[in-house]
């Protein structure tokens, strides 16, 4: 679109200036208007999702507390190989000496060995044992500190503690990675963990196959209960439709701890077993504190987040269809499968990603009905995170937690294809 008249001037807006610059200066202001309508909601997001998520991935590699708490334990260390199994000389004795009595003074030296305990246990109460004592070190006339400190904690004769020194005192390091595999940095690099320490993988692969388990579940369940609420006259299936949403208006605390008395020993599902027969009273199933317990009292919490996609997609596929299948022919059976099925396909794909996602990520229920075998990763998150306070580890749990979820949304994308989900 040319800004020239036939004349050779510019085309004028009503208020006399040039009309491209004009509709310009109209687009510039549409655009600040929009980005300031949704300002609220990006603010939202960056301070409640990418901010944490950030603060996440930054946690599970950061390391500075090492080399910040022991400069000169440090940059002693540099020279010291650990591969030849003997002690630091004299000198690293001699930094770690001032370095604990700057840490004592200022109070670090248990945060520098509750850090160093998760990778070695037991450094922490060297640490603590030798900060007592620090602060009365004279660094002018004492020495030799290698002697004094062995004989003050018999741990900083250790030629391991050293080399655990030196392996975490870079300002970041892989280490939270490693142990959420399984993994170590061991003396040349990366190293499996011995077999009975090795726990991590196991319950990442457990929580991946009880979730799907869930899953597979919730829709074997909510199918049926989709339908009827699809093909039920309106007034009927509002008054189901408060039933299928009664749980959100109790507590998830609540529904757990009752699925926790219906499944013990002594609850009411074996109790009902053994009144009608079906189960001696002193062979009572056992149906909690592990994965089936908490594969049912999921999948009964999770199941309306199943039900309400399938539900939404039933209710747009006219019935007019099953209708003419049968007129062509086809039986019942080859009706639902091959004309209404496929419709469904959208709500099925919408309430699986839901409900895999909230299961993946679950630990109250695991907590309370799974035992020591139901529970899932997300719970040792929760561990690191509130009781041992090793955050680097729950953050690089979280982060490959994270990276799992991603890495199955996009081959779901690319199988089924997400542009086929719909909500309705």
């Amino acid at each position: 679109m040319s800004d020239m008249t036939d004349t050779g001037g510019p085309v004028l807006a009503a208020d006399g200036t040039p009309l491209k610059r004009s509709l310009a200066r109209a687009l510039r202001r549409q655009k600040m208007r929009a980005l300031l309508l949704i300002a609220p909601l990006l603010l939202f997001i960056l301070v409640s999702f990418i901010l944490p998520i950030g603060d996440m991935l930054y946690r599970s590699i950061e390391n500075g507390i090492v080399v910040k708490t022991l400069p000169r334990s440090v940059e002693a260390l540099a020279e010291w190989d650990p591969n030849t199994g003997e002690l630091p000389p004299e000198s690293v004795y001699a930094a770690m000496a001032a370095d604990m009595k700057d840490a004592a003074a200022e109070k670090t030296h248990t945060k520098v060995g509750t850090r160093l305990n998760y990778e070695n246990p037991g450094i922490a109460s060297i640490f603590r044992k030798t900060g007592r004592k620090a602060k009365k070190f004279d660094l002018e006339a004492g020495g030799p500190w290698k002697e004094q400190l062995i004989e003050l904690n018999e741990g900083w004769g250790d030629a391991e503690v050293w080399r655990t020194i030196k392996t975490y005192s870079p300002a970041t390091t892989s280490g939270y990675f490693l142990n959420a595999v399984d993994m170590r940095v061991g003396p040349d690099g990366a190293e499996s963990r011995p077999e009975s320490e090795q726990i991590y993988m196991k319950l990442l692969k457990r929580t991946l196959w009880m979730s799907l388990l869930i899953t597979f579940s919730c829709i074997v369940l909510a199918y049926p209960v989709a339908w009827i609420l699809a093909n039920l006259p309106t007034r009927k299936a509002n008054l189901l439709m408060i039933l299928v949403l009664l749980p959100f208006w109790t507590s998830l605390l609540v529904r757990t701890s009752a699925w926790k008395i219906l499944l013990q020993q002594q609850g009411v599902i074996n109790d009902i077993l053994v009144y009608i027969g079906l189960v001696p009273d002193d062979a009572r199933l056992v149906i909690i504190n592990n994965q089936f317990g908490t594969i049912v009292a999921m999948t009964h919490i999770l199941l309306p987040f199943m039900i309400l996609p399938m539900y939404s997609v039933m209710q747009t596929i006219p019935p007019t269809y099953l209708r003419a299948a049968k007129s062509l022919g086809a039986t019942d059976w080859t009706a639902f499968w091959r004309v209404y099925f496929p419709q469904t396909i959208p709500g099925i794909g919408a309430g699986s990603i839901l409900v895999f996602i909230l299961a993946i990520g679950y630990y109250i229920t695991p907590a309370l009905v799974g035992g020591t075998k139901g529970t899932f990763i997300s719970n040792q998150i929760a561990f690191h995170i509130s009781s041992s306070l090793n955050w680097g580890l729950a953050s690089a749990l979280g982060a490959i937690l994270l990276a799992v979820v991603l890495v199955l949304y996009w081959a779901y994308d690319k199988i089924v294809g997400i542009d086929n989900v719909k909500l309705g």
